[in-house]
């Protein structure tokens, strides 16, 4: 499933404000090369940690006219995680509301806590390792299950 998401919507998943879990939020596209290719290793984690206080939520910069192009690819990688596309041409709309220190190359990963603190942010291909180590370190996963 990929929903259409607009601003609002984006800096809501953002903020995770309600939510109990880790967010880890991945911003990705279907022309970009180092998106498709590291997307898998993100399912990966959330069938890793899933089942603990942890989320992946994926947000398609794709153009909204190939919704079906990103849903096609979602399905094709099993994407059974809450995913997004956003709904408008202004990507620099899409920065500001997912981060403003971010400049806009993709891929994007951003991990927030419960309260929409930023506890760990990558652009660019993102190496596993650091980050299975931002996640563990963090209070409410913990190295030990």
């Amino acid at each position: 499933k990929l929903e259409m998401a607009d601003v609002d919507q984006i800096k809501s998943i953002v903020a995770n404000k309600g939510g109990d879990k880790l967010r880890l939020i991945n911003v990705w596209a279907t022309w970009c090369g180092p998106c498709i290719i590291e997307y898998p290793e993100f399912i990966a984690l959330q069938r890793m940690y899933g089942a603990r206080d942890f989320e992946f939520v994926s947000i398609s910069a794709d153009k909204p006219e190939e919704h079906d192009k990103a849903l096609a690819f979602l399905k094709k990688v099993q994407s059974g995680v809450s995913n997004y596309l956003f709904s408008q041409d202004d990507k620099y709309a899409l920065i500001e509301a997912v981060d403003p220190d971010w400049n806009g190359a993709l891929p994007y990963t951003l991990l927030v806590d419960p309260q929409g603190n930023k506890i760990w942010s990558h652009q660019g291909q993102v190496d596993f390792l650091d980050l299975k180590r931002a996640i563990v370190e963090n209070p409410l996963i913990g190295r030990y299950y």
